[in-house]
């Protein structure tokens, strides 16, 4: 299980990664790994406005069907549209080609909620990074 240490997760999965005032979202090595193959992405419309912690859109997977939530508050800046025709981009690249979405960041101060790595492995039960 990968889990960089330059970005940050949240407890439901969900990785974010620090650009600027701009962060990109996806979910994390382990959440792909325990959906298995993924089918579809549903992800939410460019200048959506997102609030912490609340559901942005489902990921399908062959046997599941899980929901996407924000790990900061902020508006949709773009969406990855290559998911539409390759989702499996997320099982093969989470942290890469597999990002879903690029906001621009609502309230900085949000990130003190999320979790480090070692934060994160702790929480799925894992080892360090």
């Amino acid at each position: 299980m990968e889990t960089p240490v330059e970005i940050k997760y949240t407890e439901e999965h969900e990785w974010v990664r620090l650009d600027g005032q701009e962060a990109v979202v996806g979910i994390t090595d382990y959440a792909q790994e325990e959906l298995g193959d993924i089918v579809f992405v549903e992800l939410p419309a460019p200048g959506s406005v997102l609030k912490q912690g609340e559901v942005f859109g489902t990921i399908e997977a062959v046997k599941t069907v899980s929901e996407l939530y924000a790990p900061l508050s902020g508006k949709v800046i773009a969406v990855n549209e290559a998911l539409k025709d390759r989702p499996e981009s997320v099982n093969q690249a989470p942290y890469g080609d597999g990002w879903m979405i690029r906001l621009s960041v609502g309230n900085p101060a949000e990130i003190a909620n999320l979790l480090t790595s070692d934060g994160y492995n702790a929480h799925v039960g894992g080892g360090a990074s």
